[in-house]
């Protein structure tokens, strides 16, 4: 064939193929059905802009990231691993000087290992605690920015105060297992507000709910009191925080949290 004949040839080819391939939309985030990827709310609401405290999990545990209870703690191919045993629950707390304002945002994944007869799931809880050596009353002061029963499919969010308040919050998500998602929550002066995968879900302004006081970062498989459990693993990605110096670039406003009682407070 003539050389000029088989280049159109290869070119009609070439658009054909064109033609017939099917439209490929961009990217998008979907915040229900798979990993949120890049989209968080520390780039959504634009806190990234002033500074941030991070930890990518590569490398050694760090000696600041204290272990409790019976399980592993450690980090793990770019993660920080929780790996729980069939009694008791394992946690890992940031100990570091707290912050009585500011946001924190982590992207997290867990699962249960392992069936065992008789076995109940784990709760995977991330909290703000009082820092330090500050009294915990019993999880009387926490903030939880996710609190959700492996197995199941909602996550709740809360506010405790004493002396047995709960402002508590649920979203319904499709929390299968090893699914990521981000969590965040920013504490101001005048209100709490709670995000999940980039979105805002609750911000809480009523008086009794905002209790000051210097708070860090823990995360913890937390098992039924007495009871045989179904080994799990907890994993975070990545976590931040940021300072509140950078104003929100969206809004905040979102449905307030509901007043209940927190028993456990001591």
């Amino acid at each position: 064939m003539h050389p000029l004949r088989s280049a159109l040839a290869a070119a009609l080819v070439g658009l054909l193929a064109l033609t017939l391939s099917p439209v490929v939309a961009p990217a998008s985030a979907d915040h229900y059905d798979g990993a949120p990827g890049p989209v968080h709310a520390g780039n959504t609401f634009g806190w990234y802009q002033h500074g941030v405290f991070r930890q990518e999990f590569i490398g050694p545990k760090p000696a600041f990231w204290k272990k409790k209870g019976r399980g592993v703690v450690r980090t793990q191919n770019g993660m920080l691993t929780l790996m729980s045993t069939r009694r008791g629950s394992v946690s890992a707390t940031l100990d570091l000087k707290g912050h009585t304002y500011g946001r924190w945002e982590i992207r997290m994944r867990a699962r249960t290992m392992s069936k065992v007869k008789g076995g109940k799931p784990f709760k995977v809880v991330t909290e703000l605690v009082p820092g330090g050596t500050r009294d915990q009353h019993c999880g009387g002061r926490d903030i939880g920015i996710e609190n959700f029963t492996l197995g199941t499919n909602t996550v709740k969010s809360y506010v405790h105060t004493l002396p047995n308040s709960s402002y508590r919050g649920f979203l319904g998500r499709h929390l299968r297992n090893d699914r990521w998602h981000t969590y965040a929550v920013e504490v101001a002066q005048d209100h709490i507000s709670w995000f999940v995968d980039g979105h805002v879900i609750n911000t809480e302004r009523r008086a009794d709910a905002l209790d000051p006081v210097p708070r860090q970062l823990k995360f913890e498989l937390r098992a039924k009191g007495g009871k045989k459990m179904d080994p799990a693993r907890m994993q975070m990605d990545w976590m931040r925080y940021w300072s509140m110096r950078a104003p929100n670039e969206k809004s905040i406003k979102a449905p307030q949290l509901e007043l209940s009682t927190f028993n456990g407070a001591c």
